[in-house]
């Protein structure tokens, strides 16, 4: 049995005394896959930036352990950058493990550039981030997140405004990225086949309505119907999840 890494309980999240989600009740352990989803407003990247210590929760209790986090905005929240190029993007996430001042070392640079290959994208690493494409800058940021050697990977919405070779070339490179480092993860997508094919648990938000589960258990036609008031249908053909809306 995986060791439990996080546990929320009876946490309610929101800004101020603004509450925006409550009785959420999450064991995280090592090795999770963990899909978030729900209706637009549900409060998911609260219920994220409440994990990383952005926030801190309303009530309840957030236990974990001393852990190092990995992020993945959403890349439309990320504003242009200066004209940095991509390995210079990817080192930043070795900053925050660096003595002030201090200047990268042989080690910093090789993780940066096995960085860079992992996701792919290690023949960019001089082309400049802001003439990257959609797919090329989101590969960067996981990049940068994967330098900081994290115990989670978060991601909010990454395949968000791509293309549909970006789209699903991205969804498996994080799926691989868990089966290869047994890396935790979370992902935060609209999108709700894209996580039900790839996570092996879910997290299902919405203001009155929170389930959290085993996939199998939390993704049905009736859970879907309270957190996002309305009908889907929910099929598994050739061991995929189909879900359409009624």
């Amino acid at each position: 049995m995986e060791e439990i890494i996080i546990e929320l309980k009876n946490i309610s999240i929101g800004y101020g005394k603004k509450i925006i989600a409550e009785n959420i009740n999450v064991e995280i352990c090592e090795n999770d896959y963990i899909g978030l989803v729900g209706p637009n407003g549900a409060g998911k990247t609260t219920l994220l930036h409440t994990l990383l210590g952005i926030l801190s929760p309303i009530k309840g209790e957030l236990i974990k352990d001393q852990l190092r986090f990995g992020y993945v905005p959403q890349r439309d929240t990320v504003q242009p950058l200066l004209p940095y190029n991509v390995f210079d993007v990817v080192m930043m996430g070795r900053y925050p493990l660096m003595k002030t001042l201090q200047r990268p070392k042989d080690n910093d640079i090789n993780i940066v550039k096995e960085c860079l290959t992992k996701v792919g994208i290690s023949h960019l690493e001089n082309q400049l981030y802001n003439n990257l494409s959609g797919g090329q800058r989101q590969r960067t940021l996981i990049a940068r997140a994967l330098a900081v050697e994290p115990d989670i990977l978060i991601l909010d919405e990454p395949t968000n405004g791509m293309d549909t070779p970006s789209h699903h070339s991205l969804l498996t490179l994080i799926n691989q990225l868990h089966k290869d480092k047994h890396l935790t993860i979370i992902l935060v997508s609209h999108l709700l086949s894209d996580v039900a094919n790839g996570v092996n648990k879910l997290i299902l938000l919405d203001e009155n309505y929170f389930q959290f589960g085993k996939i199998e258990d939390v993704l049905s036609e009736d859970n879907l119907k309270k957190a996002y008031s309305s009908d889907f249908i929910v099929r598994k053909i050739n061991n995929e999840y189909i879900i359409t809306s009624k």
